[in-house]
């Protein structure tokens, strides 16, 4: 098999008709991505993402959101399949630009309080939400949700 080119790869070209076709389907059945994540056991911020094409599904759930949405199972097995990933969207790259700018400082803090140690972004944890502040501006709250790993010590120092 030929690798992607650049443009492949952004755009998750290799699914783009089973995404469309699966995204038909959640806009047929009315729900919404934190309802159909209720009825399906998942995170709706994750399943969202499994939307574009951004998340491995393993088949269980594959199952579950074929069953959900009243399609057949074959219609969400290419979930089943580990994607390209990749941004080509103008949030994404304010979200980006949000770790650029921030991501030394909040390094900073989690040094600072959680001593020699990482985030986990496998035993993780995110959501977002859309709400209104006193002054009726809509604000955008994301909340990552990381376990910290403090780095093994195993073996001489430095490691």
């Amino acid at each position: 098999m030929t690798p992607m080119n650049n443009a492949d790869y952004l755009t998750r070209l290799e699914h783009a008709d089973e995404l469309e076709a699966l995204k038909a389907a959640k806009k047929a059945s009315g729900l919404t991505y934190e309802q159909l994540a209720e009825l399906i056991g998942v995170n709706k911020v994750w399943l969202a993402s499994v939307f574009e094409g951004q998340q491995y599904v393993p088949e269980e759930y594959t199952v579950k959101l074929a069953e959900a949405l009243k399609i057949s199972p074959s219609a969400t097995a290419f979930l089943n399949s580990h994607p390209y990933k990749g941004n080509t969207d103008p949030i994404l790259y304010r979200l980006h630009e949000v770790i650029d700018t921030y991501g030394p400082a909040i390094k900073d803090i989690i040094h600072e309080q959680g001593g020699n140690a990482i985030m986990s972004a496998i035993d993780f944890g995110l959501d977002v939400d859309v709400t209104e502040d006193a002054e009726g501006n809509h604000r955008v709250i994301i909340k990552f949700d990381g376990k910290l790993l403090p780095y093994a010590k195993k073996g001489k120092y430095p490691w």
